[in-house]
C-alpha cells in the first residue's frame, strides 16, 4: 500500500520532504533528484534553501519541457528550474538536465536545418533516457498531480511502460497552463516528458498535492483502479511511493483514518 501522510499545510509538507532529501544527500552527496515544476513542489525547494551548501554536488533531472518555445522563454521549464531550483539552491547548472535541452546541439551536429531539427527532436527522448541511465537513475522523484490524474505530462491513456518521448498536450492541460502565458494560444501543443515507465524506475517517488481540487485525483491514484486512464495510479506499482497531502486533498480517501494512524505510530527510524 502506498504510504499517505496528511500534513497541516504545504509548508509542513515542504519541510518533511526536504528532510528526506537532506538525509539522502548526507549519505550520497551526488544524489540524483527528479525535479518537478509548478506551484506544488515550491514548499520543498523553499525548505531546502537554508541547506544549499549541502546540495552542491546534487544532480537533477526535470520531468518535462515544452516543445517549440524560443530559447530563454520565461515559461520554459528550463527557465523555471533555473529560477526556482538551480539559483536558490546553489546547484551546478551543468548537473541539472531538462528534456530536450540538447536538441540545438544535436541538430548542429547533424548539420543543421529543418530536417536535422526534426531528427534531433524525434530522438531527444532516447538521449534523455541514456543520460538518466548514465547518472545511475533517480534516487528521489518529486511529483505533482494534475486534475486529470496526469503526472509529468503523461496524459490519460499513457502506457505504464512509456519512456521519455514527445507528447501532444490535451486541451484541458493547455487551458490549465494558460495562466502562465499572455494568451491561451501561446501554450505549446507538444512537450517532451519522462514516461510512466521512466518515473517508476526512480528509487523513491514522492507525490505532493494540496487543495480540494486535487482530492478526486489523489483518491483515484492511491485507492482507485490501476489504469492508464488515471496515469498517477501507476504509483501503486512502486515499492517505495510516498504521498504527502493536506487535509483538503486527502478528503476523498476511504482509508484516511488508517493513514493517519499509520503515520502517527510509524517507527522514527523508518522515516519516509
Amino acid at each position: 500500500m502506498t504510504e499517505v501522510i496528511v500534513v497541516g499545510s504545504p509548508r509542513e509538507a515542504g519541510e518533511l520532504v526536504a528532510g528526506a532529501i537532506l538525509r539522502l544527500v548526507s549519505d550520497r552527496p551526488d544524489a540524483v533528484l527528479g525535479l518537478a515544476t509548478g506551484s506544488t513542489p515550491l514548499p520543498v525547494y523553499e525548505a531546502l534553501r537554508p541547506h544549499a551548501r549541502a546540495l552542491a554536488r546534487v544532480r537533477g533531472f526535470a520531468l518535462d519541457e515544452y516543445v517549440g518555445l524560443p530559447a530563454g522563454h520565461t515559461e520554459s521549464y528550463r527557465a523555471v528550474i533555473d529560477r526556482e531550483v538551480v539559483g536558490p539552491l546553489g546547484l551546478d547548472p551543468a548537473r541539472v538536465r531538462v528534456p530536450g535541452d540538447d536538441i540545438a546541439a544535436e541538430s548542429a551536429r547533424l548539420g543543421g536545418g529543418p530536417a536535422a531539427d526534426e531528427l534531433a527532436l524525434a530522438t531527444a527522448g532516447d538521449r534523455y533516457e541514456q543520460a538518466l541511465a548514465a547518472a545511475g537513475g533517480v534516487d528521489l522523484q518529486l511529483l505533482g498531480i494534475g486534475a486529470t490524474g496526469h503526472i509529468g505530462f503523461n496524459e490519460p491513456g499513457s502506457s505504464f511502460a512509456s519512456l521519455t518521448r514527445v507528447k501532444t498536450l490535451t486541451e484541458r492541460t493547455r487551458r490549465d497552463n494558460a495562466r502562465f502565458f499572455a494568451s491561451p494560444d501561446e501554450v505549446p501543443q507538444h512537450c517532451i516528458t519522462q514516461g510512466l515507465g521512466t518515473i517508476l524506475r526512480a528509487r523513491h517517488l514522492v507525490l505532493l498535492a494540496f487543495g480540494a481540487a486535487k482530492s478526486d485525483a489523489v483518491a483515484g491514484a492511491v485507492e482507485g483502479a490501476v489504469t492508464s486512464s488515471l496515469p498517477a495510479s501507476a504509483i501503486q506499482l512502486h515499492p517505495h511511493a510516498t504521498v504527502v497531502v493536506d487535509a483538503a486533498a486527502a478528503s476523498r480517501l476511504r482509508f484516511l483514518d488508517y493513514y493517519r494512524q499509520a503515520w502517527a505510530h510509524k517507527p522514527a527510524w523508518q522515516q519516509i
